[in-house]
């Protein structure tokens, strides 16, 4: 592989050196136009022309010039570069000149170099005072179209009628507000005869804002998702959702953000492009809700009057709806266990989902206990080693008579009022004073329209 590279690279440097060679030795290309044989214009005629046209052009005054056979030769010093290019390009543009000799040199001389950037400097001045009256003029209509424009932006009301909602009522005024900007730029540059300028400004604005959107394409993406959002409404404040994994209960949507007030009273914020694409689950639009639990008996009940005897127990709680009716069905039958599934409705405005099916559970398992299924229990296999007989003597003795069973004692005050906390099944507002609180507290904007339909 090394060979290989380093005979590509003397093959390469061998060809460079062939074609410079080649250039070397190449003869001048012939004229475009051919060359007369006689003479029309005398060289006299020429070095005078040239020598007038030189003398009226500042900073060629000192070339000489000297013409035979049509043949113009230049010579003497110029103060900058670019003046011996422009005597050349002259030069080659009369009439009867064959060709052109360059023979000028620069000026080193800081007197000679400094004069021209001075007088530069002044004309440059002079001009720039002389168009002060121009430029206030074209700063002032600036002013004035920016003030009209943001006069018509600040009218709220026309824009909170053509928007569904505050937050696109906002963006179009910042539009006419940027809008009103361009058109009293682009009118004030005319003014000045800029037009260059601003062709460069604008090609500039749009390189720049292409890269800036790259850069920023996810605050953008942000940015659109809370438009799409404030016109979708798929929430209201104090709906209890579940984004993605995240449960909490709305607090507001901002321009940014979803905030969620978590069921454990924790802020959560979530970027607005991400609930824009995450799956919604609200359990707040629909009040009713449906539980379900699984209870097992003994693989010789009847597993009919099993679940007959748990959907009567279930029936009988005041928190659970007579509409739709509490149901029941058989799972799996297993090898010692029939499972059952108990399905139940409750109204979520009147009593707490989770506490209302814990005490579901609880209602089905007493009742079917007390008609007498038996509930499976785990079976473990004992191995015994050892001693057989001993271990049967120690059993075969006479074990003192149990104690009778005693009678458990009375509840007192207290736990009888933490049992009626336990039964209630009313629904904790704590999370919902608290989201209420925040949003009366903070003074930031909220996109959730009550006014509009939830989609």
């Amino acid at each position: 592989m090394v060979h290989t590279l380093r005979h590509f690279l003397i093959l390469l440097l061998v060809a460079t050196f062939a074609a410079v060679a080649a250039a070397q030795e190449e003869p001048a290309s012939a004229p475009s136009e051919p060359i007369a044989a006689e003479r029309t214009i005398p060289d006299d005629a020429i070095a005078a022309r040239l020598s007038a046209i030189f003398s009226e052009v500042r900073g060629l005054e000192d070339i000489s010039i000297d013409v035979n056979s049509g043949v113009v030769s230049l010579s003497g010093t110029v103060s900058q570069q670019g003046d011996g290019v422009r005597a050349v390009a002259i030069a080659s543009r009369l009439e009867g000149v064959v060709t052109v000799e360059d023979s000028i040199e620069r000026s080193l001389a800081v007197e000679t170099s400094l004069s021209p950037a001075i007088a530069n400097l002044q004309t440059s001045l002079r001009r720039a005072w002389e168009a002060l009256p121009l430029v206030g003029l074209a700063i002032a209509v600036f002013i004035i179209i920016w003030l009209i424009g943001h006069l018509i932006a600040s009218w709220g009301a026309p824009w909170r009628r053509i928007a569904p909602n505050p937050f696109l009522a906002e963006i179009i005024a910042q539009a006419i507000r940027f809008v009103a900007i361009i058109i009293g730029l682009v009118t004030a540059l005319n003014l000045v005869g800029a037009t260059a300028l601003m062709g460069a400004i604008l090609g500039g604005a749009g390189v720049i804002g292409l890269a800036i959107g790259f850069a920023v394409r996810d605050t953008v993406e942000n940015y659109i998702s809370s438009i799409m959002l404030s016109l979708r409404q798929p929430f209201r404040a104090n709906d209890h959702v579940l984004i993605n994994e995240h449960e909490g209960k709305v607090v507001r949507l901002t321009s940014r953000a979803t905030i969620l007030m978590t069921l454990d009273g924790n802020h959560l914020r979530i970027p607005n492009s991400t609930v824009f694409k995450a799956v919604i689950l609200n359990y707040t639009r629909n009040p009713e809700r449906r539980f379900e639990f699984e209870l097992g008996v003994d693989a010789n009940d009847d597993p009919v009057a099993a679940m007959a005897c748990g959907l009567a127990a279930m029936s009988r709680l005041d928190f659970i709806l007579r509409e739709p009716k509490p149901d029941a069905l058989i799972k799996v039958v297993g090898d010692s266990n029939i499972v059952l599934r108990f399905l139940a409705w409750v109204d979520q405005s009147d009593a707490e989902f989770h506490k209302a099916r814990s005490l579901a559970i609880r209602a089905a398992k007493d009742a079917l206990e007390a008609e007498g299924f038996t509930l499976p229990e785990p079976i473990y296999r004992v191995r015994l080693d050892g001693n057989l007989g001993a271990v049967a003597g120690k059993g075969t003795a006479s074990a003192p008579p149990a104690p009778p069973p005693e009678r458990p004692p009375r509840p007192s005050a207290g736990e009888r009022e933490a049992r009626a906390e336990v039964l209630d099944v009313r629904p904790d507002d704590h999370i919902t004073e608290k989201v209420a609180e925040e949003r009366a507290a903070t003074g930031e904007k909220d996109l959730l329209d009550s006014g509009r339909p939830v989609e």
